[in-house]
């Protein structure tokens, strides 16, 4: 008998397999695994297999947000926090991220507007419409959000006023429009005595004075906000930030007023 012969014999022998069998079984693993694959159903960890898909992830129960292009994990709290990390498809914006987080900058009153002018340029490099005019309509929407969401943030943090009322709002503190929160009535003369002057300034050199004086005032209660956000004291930085507000209305009749000369 031939090796050959023997062989063969052995690859039919019953308590090994049948040859044929042996291929089926093969072709059926493969197609398997190749279903299971395209469903995204193989388990991670799996020695010789790729790993999850994005679909995988998320139906092996990721919480986090899907993409809306590729069904990937979402990029919320990953990454820029702005684009998908598997298609880069730009994401709408994410609604749990404060101006503070969303420009980089820790939340406190103090904060250094150099850096956050340099974030600001950042940022719109990243989502400006104008880098979206070749994409789909999707990803202009969300550009146009996120640009939008950029500027208003930057606004907000840029200037004290509006920094610190922002900051209240997020500790829960807000002060409603047009309510004096029991001002003084020390303060409030000075306010009426300070709209008088301006109202009777009639020469650059009378406004450069009362501006001088809100100036000084507004630099002296920065302080005293800064102050009271550092020892937590929030009743004490609304009254500053009402004070801040009222002498940000004189400074806005200040430059209206300035505008014929």
């Amino acid at each position: 008998m031939s090796s050959t012969s023997r062989v063969g014999r052995s690859l039919s022998n019953p308590r090994t397999g049948d040859r044929g069998d042996i291929g089926r079984g093969q072709m059926w693993g493969r197609r398997a695994g190749a279903l299971l694959r395209v469903r995204g159903l193989w388990p991670a960890g799996v020695l010789g297999r790729r790993p999850l898909s994005c679909s995988a992830a998320s139906l092996a129960g990721n919480s986090s947000p899907q993409c809306w292009n590729c069904g990937g994990p979402g990029s919320h709290m990953r990454g820029d926090g702005f684009f998908c990390p598997q298609c880069r498809a730009l994401q709408p914006p994410d609604p749990t991220r404060d101006y503070f987080s969303l420009l980089d900058c820790n939340r406190a009153f103090r904060v250094d507007t150099a850096k956050l002018q340099t974030r600001y340029q950042e940022l719109q490099r990243l989502v400006h419409p104008d880098f979206f005019s070749q994409r789909s309509q999707t990803e202009k929407d969300f550009s146009e959000k996120h640009s939008t969401l950029v500027n208003d943030a930057y606004k907000t943090l840029l200037a004290p006023l509006s920094r610190g009322l922002y900051l209240l709002k997020l500790h829960g503190v807000e002060i409603p429009e047009g309510t004096d929160y029991e001002m003084d009535r020390q303060f409030l003369m000075e306010i009426m005595e300070i709209n008088e002057k301006l109202a009777e300034a009639q020469s650059e050199a009378a406004m450069k004075e009362i501006e001088s004086i809100v100036r000084a005032k507004q630099k002296e209660l920065t302080d005293n906000v800064s102050r009271a956000f550092e020892q937590d004291d929030l009743e004490k930085a609304k009254e500053m930030l009402t004070k801040m507000r009222y002498f940000s209305n004189v400074e806005e009749k200040i430059k209206l007023k300035k505008i014929p000369f």
